[in-house]
């Protein structure tokens, strides 16, 4: 099985260009237990890291394949990064979302004129596939395909340029492709730091994979439990095989802590984080006896959260 390197990851900052922003890392002065900067990826133009990964898998097609156009599933910031990077390129985009999608995800999707269909979760990617086939598109995985693993590296090779001297990089993961391919490019660029994925502990499955030593499944009910739905996903092989050369630890974190890192993000970094987007910052608040000591950054890989969710965390607090 091919693993992505820092050439690919290389060459997708170049893909990318200005299409996916460099994002700032942002120390905080209020984390008193180590010494912590975010890297705010809510401030892309689609509100998360997918837009990376997204645009440099429809870059590297061919002219011909591209312009056939697209198809992609996802919960959500997939689906609105792949309708970006369409709509970038000028390309029809057709997006398979789940029912249960957050209102705020498939409004994002729409706006770049992409056609959704909505399906029940389990027969996304089988709809995709059917949907590919009859109309002769390219299909963009939401993170099993190493064009997009690159394409999320690109966050990796950023950390690195703007804190040379980082100790842990704290990445969320679910799915995989974002832990996969910064874990790549910190492995290659800063090799003694520690690369800790995170996930909730009710989408524990990373964490039992990598202490078992193969990929585990859990059931789609299980992952659902959590509050977190960009990480109700799992690994992929592919991812699989990458996480377990390049990411030292997984951290789990509980629904509370998920609740109120979403809410320090909201007063005290002034950041609006979606909760699967916050989850590195709860490893950083609540498992700080579970890391590496040093300077840290943790990925705050999104920031479409729903305004009522929102006001719940918040108001809670």
């Amino acid at each position: 099985m091919d693993r992505v390197t820092i050439a690919d990851i290389e060459a997708a900052v170049q893909r990318t260009g200005e299409a996916a922003v460099r994002t700032p890392l942002l120390a905080q002065p209020w984390s008193t237990g180590r010494p912590l900067w975010l890297k705010p990826e809510s401030l892309q133009p689609t509100g998360a890291f997918k837009i990376r990964g997204a645009y440099n898998a429809i870059a590297a097609l061919d002219d011909a394949d591209r312009a056939r156009g697209v198809v992609t599933y996802s919960s959500g910031n997939h689906a609105s990064a792949v309708a970006r990077a369409a709509w970038l390129f000028g390309v029809p985009a057709t997006i398979v979302m789940q029912d249960s999608a957050p209102r705020v995800k498939v409004t994002a999707t729409a706006a770049y004129g992409a056609e959704i269909v909505t399906v029940a979760m389990a027969d996304r990617e089988r709809e995709a596939q059917r949907l590919a086939e009859e109309h002769g598109r390219h299909i963009v995985p939401p993170f099993d395909h190493p064009d997009v693993i690159a394409g999320q590296g690109t966050v990796g090779i950023e950390i690195v340029e703007q804190l040379g001297d980082v100790d842990v990089v704290l990445v969320p993961v679910g799915g995989g492709g974002l832990a996969s391919g910064v874990g790549t490019a910190v492995r290659q660029l800063r090799p003694h730091a520690a690369v800790v994925a995170v996930e909730p502990e009710l989408a524990g499955d990373t964490a039992q994979g990598l202490r078992e030593g193969h990929r585990v499944d859990w059931p789609g009910e299980l992952r659902a439990r959590t509050v977190a739905d960009g990480l109700r996903t799992q690994p992929s092989e592919l991812t699989f095989a990458h996480l377990t050369e390049v990411v030292d630890a997984v951290v789990t974190v509980t629904e509370q802590e998920i609740r109120d890192a979403v809410h320090a993000l909201a007063l005290r970094s002034r950041l609006v984080a979606e909760p699967s987007g916050a989850v590195a910052v709860a490893a950083a608040l609540y498992r700080d006896h579970e890391l590496p000591p040093g300077r840290t950054v943790a990925v705050v890989s999104g920031g479409n959260i729903d305004a009522d969710l929102l006001a719940e965390i918040v108001c809670a607090g």
